[in-house]
């Protein structure tokens, strides 16, 4: 199994609304892309104060790296990617992504 982890800075303006809509579009991918174990979303709530302004994400599991791997470029995500892009600060440079294996 892979755990696709996403970190976000979002825009500032963003609202609480808009970052709702935002998370429910995401954690929608798993009814429609094969592969997706679970999608979990949410603002950063740890106290150390490390998280380098990236303080939303989520989290998708995926069964295997091929799943993962098809989720890449199947074009429901990537619509919803280039969402995500542009509700970013500063673009691609406000994610992080990090994927591990379980």
């Amino acid at each position: 199994m892979i755990l696709h982890c996403v970190f976000m800075r979002l825009k500032s303006a963003m609202t609480q609304d808009e970052k709702k809509a935002l998370f429910e579009s995401i954690a929608a991918l798993k009814q429609v892309i094969p592969g997706i174990i679970d999608v979990k979303y949410g603002p950063n709530v740890s106290p150390e104060g490390l998280h380098g302004g990236f303080v939303d994400g989520f989290v998708v599991t995926f069964e295997s790296p091929e799943a993962r791997d098809a989720y890449l470029v199947h074009p429901e995500h990537v619509a919803v990617g280039e969402r995500i892009v542009s509700s970013s600060d500063g673009g691609l440079a406000g994610l992080l992504v990090f994927d591990l294996n379980l």
